[in-house]
């Protein structure tokens, strides 16, 4: 064989070898097959050659979903993984059995959005078929605390200009940090559909113990509030149906009672000028010429009308415990009554001693308070004191009648740790004073350096100490507790 021939064989051989190859490549290229691991929970529950088809079928089967939920479409469940890959088998497991795999071990989804609460000692999530839900219940609750035609001119930059007295709303928010996202969202996890209910879950918390109260003749808002342990502005929270205090109850209607647990904290500042009584105290005067026994008002007492100015941040219906009120005017001067006694003894071998005059009662505190919180229900327990702040604290304390102190705790710093501060009882450093005839006081949450102590005999006006924000309290002020006979009641009736 020639050399020519050699070169034309190998060549033919070269050939016919790229040829077998490639048509061989191309057989094992069409005996390839591509399909799809199922995983559920990171489990491998099967095989199936079309993913359209598994989701078509989850989504065709689930018209109780659907309607329940009043939605289009439905999915897998949020831990279902398909992964894709290839071999040279074609055998899957039906796209049935692994749906009917996916049914038992596992929940299906819908598309929802996912409300994420972040606050300060807890994170939470909502779920919310549609994002106005959220929406919508927020509002509910603002409006809860905050009378809605000054929630609207707020949002609507249309607040009035106070000409005498009045509020302006300077600015709101949520204290919690708040995100909204869309998600796939399990059909077993509680998703709001009703913007009614997430605003009771906002204002009650999970699950609460509801209460109802039906409504005798007779009721009034107050009376209802008090008899469930509510104050009336609590009352207006939890039946927001009703605009005030003295809105009209119905014989019959059911209002609700219970108490509110808020899962948001809302926030407010406002800007407010005002009007507050400043309440004259009672003095005694001797007079040497008028015999004893000898007692008559030489000047009558007048309340006077002071008119503030101050800028606070209401937090779920509730103003801080302190106060830091400017005087914008005074209305009308306070004039102390005097009672004018005689202590000439007309016969001096029958000694005579003279009659005590009661209701003989000073002011704790320097002019320029404010009573933050009243003798009143507050939160499901009785407030039975008032709560008197002045300026940002250190103000004196002053005896409101002659007396002997009967306890002191100092054992506080001046400034507490919140509501659950616990010490002093929760009422911090504070004075007690028998008065005498069966009155009592009792002088909280003072600063730390009392300046009396147990047994010492105090005369009205004395300084006890200084304002402090001791125990539990929120900032600067005065509990001022009053009793007679052991029971507490309304300081304020000291000074009527």
């Amino acid at each position: 064989m020639n050399k020519k021939n050699i070169t034309t064989l190998i060549i033919t051989l070269i050939i016919g070898v790229v040829l077998f190859i490639s048509m061989t490549a191309k057989k094992l290229e069409e005996d390839i097959y591509t399909f799809y691991q199922v995983y559920l929970n990171g489990e491998k529950i099967g095989t199936i050659n079309s993913v359209d088809k598994l989701y078509a079928l989850i989504d065709n089967n689930q018209s109780n979903i659907k309607k329940e939920y009043d939605v289009n479409n439905v999915y897998p469940p949020t831990d279902l993984q398909i992964v894709a890959t290839n071999s040279y088998t074609s055998l899957t497991d039906d796209v049935e059995t692994i749906y009917k795999r996916i049914e038992e071990k596992d929940d299906f989804t819908i598309k929802g959005y996912k409300v994420t609460v972040h606050g300060k000692d807890d994170t939470y999530t909502i779920n919310v078929l549609d994002k106005d839900i959220f929406y919508n219940a927020a509002k509910r609750f603002v409006k809860a605390f905050l009378d809605e035609n000054e929630y609207e001119k707020y949002i609507n930059n249309n607040q009035e200009e106070i000409v005498e007295t009045g509020r302006i709303i300077r600015n709101m928010k949520f204290s919690e940090n708040i995100s909204i996202k869309e998600d796939y969202i399990s059909v077993k996890e509680k998703i709001y559909t009703d913007e009614l209910e997430l605003s009771k879950f906002l204002l009650f918390g999970d699950n609460p113990e509801t209460h109802e109260y039906t409504i005798k003749l007779g009721d009034t808002i107050a009376s209802v509030s008090s008899e469930n342990k509510l104050n009336p502005e609590e009352f207006l929270i939890a039946n927001p149906e009703y605009k005030s205090e003295n809105s009209l109850l119905r014989v019959g209607d059911k209002v609700n009672v219970t108490l509110i647990a808020p899962k948001l904290t809302f926030n407010y500042e406002l800007y407010e000028i005002y009007d507050e009584i400043d309440y004259f105290t009672k003095e005694t005067k001797q007079d040497a010429s008028k015999d004893i026994g000898y007692s008559s008002i030489t000047t009558p007492g007048q309340n006077g009308l002071i008119r503030y100015e101050e800028i606070y941040t209401v937090t779920n219906g509730v103003r801080p415990q302190s106060a830091e009120p400017k005087v914008h005017a005074v209305l009308r001067e306070t004039i102390n009554q005097v009672t004018t006694v005689g202590t000439h003894n007309p016969n001096p071998y029958i000694p005579v001693n003279p009659v005590e005059v009661t209701g003989d009662w000073g002011w704790p505190t320097n002019r320029g308070y404010i009573i933050t919180t009243y003798y009143e229900w507050r939160w499901g327990s009785f407030h039975s004191a008032l709560d008197i702040a002045i300026g940002g604290g250190n103000s004196p304390i002053y005896a409101a009648a002659d007396g002997v102190v009967t306890y002191v705790y100092n054992g506080c710093p001046t400034v507490g740790y919140g509501v659950s501060d616990t010490c002093g009882g929760g009422l911090g450093n504070r004075v007690d004073i028998d008065h005498g005839g069966g009155y009592k006081i009792r002088y909280g949450h003072m600063a730390s350096g009392i300046k009396v102590s147990v047994g010492q005999k105090v005369s009205k006006g004395q300084v006890l100490g200084n304002m402090g924000s001791s125990g539990s309290s929120t900032g600067y002020h005065l509990h001022f507790e009053t009793s007679y006979n052991g029971q507490t009641f309304n300081p304020l009736e000291l000074y009527r």
